[in-house]
């Protein structure tokens, strides 16, 4: 085989094993699998998409999706909006199944439960009407607080630290455990207030139209009848 033969077929072997090392070395990264169904950022997503920290995913009724990363599968199961954060999920609503050697994490709320060990780790993380509910299929996890009120009730004192041992599962309910929402998250789809503004003063000038029986007629002049 001469040198310029051998050197196209390197090249050629280059060009194709390249963009998966390229990926493969970004461990941020991780690829979506669907079957239609999912959409991500809020456009729908054909099979083995590419995702990114900072991504929002969602599935749709009837649709889920399987998240491959480094040492970690999640499975997203349907109606679930979730951001991946590279080893953190956010999940938002919905349920996840997440297998584990890299100790993934998924945050709710102020809740975030994380593997006790590098082990391979399975557990499933639901939220859904503000009841938090994790778990533990293989191996322990563990349930953090981070933030919430500064004093808990007695059913929620436990909720920092909180050992889920495998086999058992642990439910919180967010309220008494993260406080409630703040009044942003509540009125998220509240008018902006400079159309409020624009609004108000809009139905000022119109009150004081009618108060006054419209705009003003010019006299009639004494010479016309």
């Amino acid at each position: 085989m001469s040198v310029s033969t051998l050197s196209r077929l390197v090249c050629f072997a280059l060009i194709l094993i390249l963009p998966q090392s390229l990926l493969a070395i970004d461990t941020g990264s991780a690829i979506i699998h669907t079957q239609g169904g999912v959409w991500v950022n809020g456009t729908e997503v054909p099979d083995s998409t590419a995702i990114f920290p900072g991504d929002l995913l969602e599935t749709k009724p009837g649709f889920a999706a399987n998240l491959s990363a480094d040492g970690s599968t999640v499975l997203i199961q349907p109606e679930s909006i979730v951001k991946f954060q590279g080893d953190l999920l956010v999940l938002e609503h919905g349920s996840v199944s997440v297998v584990t050697s890299k100790a993934m994490r998924v945050q709710v709320n102020c809740l975030t439960v994380v593997p006790v060990s590098t082990d391979w780790t399975q557990y499933e993380v639901t939220d859904v009407s503000g009841k938090f509910l994790v778990e533990a299929r293989k191996n322990d996890v563990k349930i953090n607080r981070e933030g919430g009120p500064a004093r808990l009730s007695k059913e929620s004192e436990g909720a920092s630290g909180d050992i889920v041992h495998e086999g058992e599962q642990g439910t919180r309910e967010e309220s008494q455990v993260c406080g409630p929402p703040p009044e942003h998250a509540t009125a998220g789809n509240a008018l902006n207030p400079k159309w409020i503004a624009a609004g108000a003063a809009g139905g000022g000038i119109l009150i004081s139209l009618l108060l006054h029986g419209g705009p003003s007629k010019p006299p009639i002049s004494s010479s016309k009848p």
